[in-house]
């Protein structure tokens, strides 16, 4: 067996234990049809065992880690390895249908890798994927809370998301200094929104940025079509809103 060091500079905390590994792959649910899966960062494989031992899907690993790339080649000659950034691949590239996604992701993309399937998703249906559980808590958040904030918003969407289950710190070589959690993002049946999508991201992005203020006043910069915020939506806080209410907002609106 071919040792692999976990690198700081990707964020590598290679999982360890066996029936973490394997629940995480049985968080699979097939939704949308998809045949081809992309594990992103497989590391030393501790996944991936679990996925293959599945026999459901077309695997295919992304991975930069020359190191973990040779110690997958030496464990799973057959297995297709990528050594590709996974943020800039193209897709289409690796199947014309639908597919998911799957990883213990790195820490320091992980919420790159979310956008990364927002961007992708017409063709991404399901990803189950484990992150720092703040980074979880914040793309699961519904309205209301401290968390709930702009990948929460843009997320959910276009997905429905589930907070599967904590992992701690010890399930890891070397152990992170924070919980982490797995979630499974869900493709729900929306295929337009009912407002221009980049202008929604301004909105949003606008509205959290200035989270204390009224949204009267943090929109100030937008010139809306109505004169101004809706009044049932000037003397809320952008936290206080749900996907609906921001798609509604961004309606009324014209870019600045």
């Amino acid at each position: 067996m071919m040792h692999v060091r976990a690198k700081k500079h990707l964020g590598q905390h290679f999982l360890k234990e066996e029936g973490i590994a394997q629940r995480i792959a049985e968080s699979l649910t097939g939704h949308g049809g998809y045949s081809h899966l992309i594990e992103v960062g497989p590391g030393t494989g501790a996944l991936t065992k679990h996925l293959l031992a599945l026999g459901k899907y077309d695997l295919t690993c992304f991975e930069v880690d020359r190191e973990s790339v040779a110690h997958l080649a030496h464990a799973y000659p057959d297995l297709r390895v990528l050594e590709r950034d996974f943020l800039h691949a193209d897709l289409a590239r690796i199947t014309d249908g639908k597919l998911a996604v799957i990883g213990n992701f790195p820490y320091n993309i992980s919420t790159q890798i979310v956008f990364k399937v927002l961007d992708d998703r017409d063709r991404v249906t399901e990803m189950v994927g484990m992150f720092q559980k703040e980074v979880a808590d914040r793309i699961c958040a519904g309205p209301g809370g401290k968390t709930y904030g702009i990948t929460s918003v843009l997320t959910q969407a276009w997905y429905d998301c589930d907070m599967l289950f904590i992992v701690e710190p010890e399930s890891f070589i070397p152990p992170p200094k924070v919980r982490s959690a797995v979630i499974r993002l869900r493709r729900n049946n929306v295929q337009k929104l009912d407002c221009d999508e980049a202008l929604l991201y301004q909105v949003v992005k606008t509205a959290f940025n200035q989270r204390r203020k009224m949204l009267g006043n943090a929109l100030k910069s937008f010139a809306l079509m109505t004169g101004g915020v809706p009044e049932r939506y000037a003397k809320l806080r952008a936290e206080q809103l749900s996907v609906a209410d921001f798609i509604a907002l961004t309606q009324g609106c014209e870019a600045p």
